[in-house]
Parts: C-alpha cells; structure tokens; sequence
C-alpha cells in the first residue's frame, strides 16, 4: 500500500505508548499494524452478516476491546 493509499488517524499519545508496549511481545512490527489488525477484526465480525443486526454480546465484546485499547 503507498503512502497516497494511507491517512492519519490521531489517538492520545497514552493510548499509543500502551499499544507500543503491548506488542513489543507479539509478532506486530508496529502499533499502526496493530490497529489495522484490531479495525479489520472488528469490521469482518460485522460484515459476516451485514443484513443482521449486532447482538448484546458482539455489542460487549467490542466494548470490551474498546475499553481494553484506551478508547472507552
């Protein structure tokens, strides 16, 4: 993918030095790689049936990731 392909996306710099540390022991080669994995995730759970709506528990379980990534 080409820089032109790519935008920023700001987030607190608390949020990003927590994920920088998080994948210092995963395979991620960087926090921007991180994200675009967790966003990707989220998005295929949604888009597995885009004609349902999300239950209680997908609602929870992306709240959960939200919350454990600095967001909520």
């Amino acid at each position: 993918m080409s820089a032109q392909e790519r935008v920023t996306i700001k987030i607190p710099k608390p949020l990003y030095n927590r994920i920088n540390d998080i994948i210092e022991e995963t395979g991620f080669s960087s926090v921007t790689d991180f994200i675009v994995y967790v966003l990707r995730d989220v998005i295929a759970m949604r888009s597995e049936d885009s004609s349902k709506q999300l239950n209680q528990n997908e609602i929870e379980s992306i709240r959960q990731r939200l919350k454990s990534l600095g967001y909520l």
